[in-house]
């Protein structure tokens, strides 16, 4: 798809209630703020955002917005397009359909905590989206993200047809998409309940993804079917795409990745 010029760019930077354990562990309110190469982590991703010619203006949701005033990379003349903010709702999927509603659609969306964010990444993503794709899901492969990290230990959804970890990179096109961020909301809801998170997508589908016979387009289809959105794919090539920062264990590999880059 040819990106539209003008699309606005969410990055979700809210803490969920009763705070961070990785903010607490670096000693600052918000893991946003958390340093990576000398800038926080919300600097680092503004400057990849900004950089890309088709975004226009980027919105932070962030519960607590005056923890980012005084940050130089938020203005001009580091940041050259606009950044505003709204308030973070009580999940990420909660905070993307607030500013679904608020921004409407197209809407990029991606995380505060992805340090390693690069303009490259964002141009093939955005090029590479579908255009009949309501939401498109930038994923990277197991190989490749093991190819930059040797022995990290990251979240793999593992299919009959290959092994992927999310990008934290979506890309919002039509009204259609709320069905997805509907049927995120439920399954975030469900999060600490993998017995109810099996129920909402089927068992079945469940079984077999727990047996590895499942899938990635019979993952999707299950997904269309109760969203009736149409879930559309994007592999980055570069498997530190999919490197953000959950725990210490990842920002120490962080922190060695952008040093070297």
């Amino acid at each position: 798809m040819k990106p539209p010029r003008g699309l606005t760019a969410l990055v979700l930077a809210g803490t969920r209630p009763g705070g961070d354990s990785l903010a607490q562990h670096a000693g600052v309110s918000h893991k946003a703020l958390i340093e990576v190469g000398g800038r926080t982590m919300i600097e680092r991703v503004v400057a990849a955002l900004a950089a890309v010619s088709e975004l226009g203006r980027i919105v932070i949701a962030i519960d607590r917005p005056e923890v980012l005033s005084g940050l130089p990379g938020l203005a001009a003349p580091a940041c050259p397009k606009p950044v505003s903010f709204m308030p973070a709702a009580a999940s990420p999927s909660a905070s993307v359909a607030a500013a679904l509603e608020r921004e409407g659609t197209p809407l990029l969306v991606t995380t505060a905590d992805h340090a390693l964010l690069a303009p490259g990444w964002l141009r093939e993503f955005l090029e590479a989206c579908p255009a009949e794709a309501d939401v498109a899901v930038a994923l990277a492969r197991k190989d490749a993200v093991l190819a930059c990290a040797p022995g990290t230990k990251r979240t793999f959804l593992r299919f009959a047809d290959g092994e992927f970890s999310g990008c934290n990179l979506f890309c919002f096109q039509s009204p259609a998409a709320l069905g997805m961020v509907r049927l995120w909301r439920e399954l975030e809801a469900h999060r600490k309940s993998p017995l109810r998170m099996m129920l909402q997508l089927g068992i079945g589908t469940a079984l077999r993804y727990r047996f590895g016979t499942l899938r990635l387009q019979d993952a999707l289809s299950r997904l269309e079917s109760l969203s009736g959105a149409k879930v559309r794919i994007v592999e980055l090539a570069d498997g530190r795409a999919a490197i953000d920062v959950d725990k210490p264990a990842d920002l120490e590999l962080v922190r060695v990745l952008a040093a070297s880059s």
